[in-house]
């Protein structure tokens, strides 16, 4: 595929979409929360169960202001009542609500992949497909992108972020080689980094280590994790008693972190109990096992095989 025809796929195409507008029980007029606005195809659905004449609202966040602009151009989104697109990170949420005036709301939605779009522009740096420079910024104006990660990082960090993000057991051995390979030039293609990576990884599970790679150096760049824990935290103090949260992740880390957060309602994964021995928490779990996508829908979006929904309901204070 060359760079003409990459940029001419969907910006996005949703994961798991019925199953995460069935996840928050949707009320027409009911306040609810798009973490990741991206392609707006998770927007534009639930818009579509919403009245606005009832009250019905849907914030919608992005830090990448492509995702905004697409967004203000697009009649679905700039025509609708009730709708606000908020150019920010999901981990200001609960600033961000106030100022538009929705202090509490009846669900919230994040999903945590990463679109089409940026997969799919050479000039992004997310995929190791396309030679091009190693940006990997969702909000273009960070400080830190992947090259600068690559220059200024030491070797331990690089190691650490390896094998924590990207799940490497040879995250070592990557890290000495970049830093030995920096010490004689800038790391700041995608195409140098291979050079220097692909003598380290299993030819036979190249595409799978390399993936791994640039995973890994995406979430730092990006900040991820901790701005999930953030969004999560809050999230329990914006919602309703009865409101759902729906987060969709795509790897080990980010599952995790959810599966335990909606369990214990802590970041520890602490389980707390009282006198009688009965579960303290905020949230209760409506997903014993995650949600996955079927054959039909990895057929159709082969990217959504990774993908997995969790639920959970803010309990009333008195449950």
């Amino acid at each position: 595929m060359d760079e003409a025809s990459a940029t001419s796929l969907p910006y996005h195409v949703p994961a798991l979409l019925t199953q995460s507008l069935d996840a928050l029980d949707i009320r027409p007029g009911g306040v609810y929360v798009d973490c990741t606005l991206g392609g707006g195809g998770h927007s534009r659905a639930i818009l579509a169960r919403l009245d606005a004449a009832r009250g019905g609202r849907l914030l919608s966040f992005d830090q990448d202001r492509a995702a905004i602009a697409r967004a203000a151009s697009d009649p679905d989104f700039a025509e609708a009542p009730g709708f606000t697109a908020i150019l920010g990170n999901f981990r200001y949420l609960k600033n961000f609500l106030r100022f538009y005036g929705a202090d509490s709301v009846d669900g919230i939605l994040a999903d945590l992949g990463v679109s089409f779009h940026h997969f799919d522009d050479p000039s992004r740096g997310f995929s190791f497909r396309w030679e091009g420079p190693l940006d990997m910024r969702m909000n273009r104006n960070a400080r830190v992108s992947a090259a600068t990660l690559l220059r200024d990082a030491s070797e331990e960090e690089l190691a650490d972020s390896f094998y924590l993000y990207g799940e490497l057991r040879q995250g070592r051995r990557l890290a000495r080689a970049i830093v030995t390979a920096r010490a004689r030039g800038s790391v700041d293609t995608v195409e140098r980094l291979l050079e220097i990576v692909k003598p380290l990884i299993n030819p036979r599970q190249e595409k799978k280590e390399l993936a791994q790679i640039f995973q890994a150096l995406r979430i730092v760049v990006n900040n991820e994790i901790d701005a999930l824990r953030e969004m999560l935290l809050q999230a329990i103090e914006v919602l309703r008693p009865g409101g759902r949260l729906a987060v969709i992740t795509y790897h080990s880390l980010e599952d995790r972190l959810v599966k335990n957060f909606m369990k214990t309602g802590n970041l520890e994964g602490k389980i707390e109990k009282d006198f009688f021995g009965k579960v303290i928490s905020p949230l209760k779990c409506l997903t014993s096992k995650p949600i996955v996508p079927d054959d039909a829908e990895m057929e159709r979006n082969p990217r959504s095989r990774s993908a997995k929904l969790r639920v959970a309901v803010k309990l009333p204070v008195n449950e």
